[in-house]
């Protein structure tokens, strides 16, 4: 059951594309709806800061504090009424913007992030971009993204359509992660499911061909092994689903690019989100696993990201 949804905003236009996504999720499932304002340190303001010592400090923290809150009531006013309860929050960032956002999650037991991903252009490189790689990778619940369309504001009023979740699963319990975060979430907005399994080709460069050796088992043999054993361990998850309720159906892709074909399928069911789990390693790294990375930034769908198991139920 999702009860908190958080979504983080910078001031700018880019951020608010997140709203829709998140107000209508907020909407169905009954949940509040948090917007969180970080504030940056002085130093990233001016050339050279007061002293922490100093009282003009303390007056510049609130100063940037208060026109924070002005602007998160500001958004509240143009999303109107509705039906989803908002919460606006506004809070210093300590030892970064993504931990800052990390440990607010923990605080207020925040059970969803809704953000946008990656833009083009100049917006490309401020920080939304980067904090939304690093959240992906270290947020203790699943982060929804949001991809915005070039050159447009945000449509605060129309709410996004979440009626078909398309579910990425890589054949173990690892990527069966992202089904719980999913399945909460599609109860919420009665959505139907299509798990999706993407079969890398045994010897892509040999299609074909047949394996040398006498008595060997033809390449095309061998992936359509392959394909069925993924046709069964699907049909096994879409069973554990229904009997949650939820409308199931189940493909298989036979590609040598995952995201390429999940991409692919995605239009060809006509689905409103994509859900996959993430590989990504390293806390210093900002890109996360190279399948979900590409599925992000090559979706114009929301992707939900799932890195650590956490407690939606």
């Amino acid at each position: 059951m999702i009860r908190t949804i958080l979504v983080p905003l910078d001031g700018s236009g880019f951020a608010e594309h997140a709203l829709p996504l998140a107000v209508s999720l907020a909407t169905h499932a009954g949940a509040t709806l948090r917007l969180l304002r970080v504030v940056p340190p002085l130093a990233d303001y001016l050339f050279m800061p007061p002293l922490i010592s100093d009282p003009l400090d303390a007056q510049l923290r609130q100063l940037h504090r208060a026109d924070a809150q002005t602007y998160l009531d500001g958004v509240v006013q143009r999303l109107g009424g509705g039906a989803a309860s908002v919460i606006c929050d506004v809070m210093e960032e300590k030892e970064g913007i993504s931990e800052s956002i990390c440990a607010d999650v923990v605080k207020t037991k925040t059970d969803l992030i809704v953000m946008t991903s990656h833009g083009r252009g100049a917006v490309a490189r401020f920080w939304l971009g980067s904090i939304a790689d690093k959240l992906v990778r270290t947020a203790p619940v699943p982060v929804l993204l949001a991809r915005p369309p070039e050159n447009a504001p945000a449509d605060l009023v129309h709410p996004a359509k979440l009626q078909h979740f398309l579910l990425a699963l890589g054949g173990n319990t690892i990527a069966e992660r992202i089904v719980e975060p999913a399945l909460a979430i599609g109860k919420a907005t009665g959505a139907a499911y299509t798990l999706v399994r993407v079969v890398r080709p045994a010897f892509p460069h040999l299609i074909g061909r047949s394996a040398a050796g006498s008595g060997s088992i033809g390449l095309g043999k061998i992936d359509e092994q392959n394909r069925l054993k993924a046709e069964d361990y699907l049909r096994t998850v879409a069973e554990r689903l229904r009997a949650e309720g939820a409308t199931v159906q189940t493909r298989v892709h036979v590609a040598e690019q995952p995201a390429a074909a999940l991409l692919w399928e995605a239009t060809q069911v006509g689905a409103d989100l994509i859900a996959l789990e993430t590989h990504g390693r390293g806390v210093s790294r900002l890109l996360m696993g190279s399948v979900a990375d590409k599925v992000v930034r090559g979706s114009s769908l929301p992707v939900l990201v799932c890195r650590l198991p956490h407690q939606l139920t």
